[in-house]
């Protein structure tokens, strides 16, 4: 009696990935187990995208790792007008600003990192923390800001932080747009000489950084390299390359 379910014959490569691969046919359908998984893993991408972050937690847990810290908001005043209005995302509200403007001093931060909620708040609550205390013993000497908190914040809103602060250079850590199988990605932008109306080809990208993807001690060393290769070339983007697997610079 020929089975119930064919297993696909790549089905052996399912342990090299998450990816939705080698599900098997039940008839012309899929497995009962592969729909029901399909439909989980919509919902989680769903929830990845609407369930607010927990800025309150995640400011104690900067704190206790050694952190100081403060929350900002970009000039979305909803996730509903953030998901509508990018552009307002990319701007801190007045209050923000004013807050940020208090934070000046004359000794101008090296570095500053911006932790946002994005499009996954799940990827930044499970793995900001951990790749801030994976990147710092690679940076001896940096000056750092205190880490800043953006609820409803998109990548360029790290832009006018860092030029509010007069940092050197901005690291935004935010939830990438969820996948079926990765809800929890999280994306880091380096950009050198922040200020509003940078572009993306300005910027580097480190992408999908989770346990299944880049972990986030590789992560940290890639992120270390292009952050001392900005500061020594004075840029970053499209003409910096990562060639951190060939040697990280002194």
């Amino acid at each position: 009696m020929k089975p119930v379910i064919e297993h696909d014959p790549w089905l052996q490569l399912r342990r090299f990935t998450r990816a939705r691969i080698a599900l098997g046919r039940a008839g012309v359908s899929l497995p009962t187990g592969a729909a029901l998984e399909f439909g989980l893993a919509h919902a989680q991408a769903r929830d990845a995208v609407h369930l607010p972050l927990a800025c309150g937690e995640m400011a104690e847990g900067l704190a206790a790792a050694g952190f100081a810290n403060v929350t900002v908001h970009s000039a979305a005043a909803d996730r509903s007008t953030y998901l509508r209005r990018p552009d307002l995302g990319r701007r801190l509200d007045e209050a923000s600003r004013e807050r940020l403007h208090g934070l000046t001093g004359t000794d101008r931060p090296d570095l500053v990192f911006v932790v946002s909620d994005g499009l996954s708040s799940c990827a930044v609550a499970s793995h900001a923390v951990p790749l801030l205390l994976a990147v710092i013993p690679h940076l001896p000497g940096w000056r750092l800001a205190p880490v800043v908190i953006a609820e409803q914040g998109r990548v360029a809103l790290g832009d006018e932080v860092g030029e509010i602060l007069g940092a050197g250079q901005v690291v935004v850590l935010i939830g990438e747009r969820p996948g079926l199988s990765s809800p929890d990605s999280l994306g880091i932008y380096l950009t050198h000489a922040p200020r509003v109306g940078r572009t993306d080809a300005e910027r580097n990208c480190i992408s999908n950084v989770r346990p299944e993807g880049l972990g986030c001690d590789e992560a940290a060393r890639r992120l270390a390299y292009l952050l001392t290769m900005a500061r020594r070339l004075g840029f970053s983007g499209v003409n910096l390359k990562d060639e951190s697997d060939r040697f990280l610079p002194e």
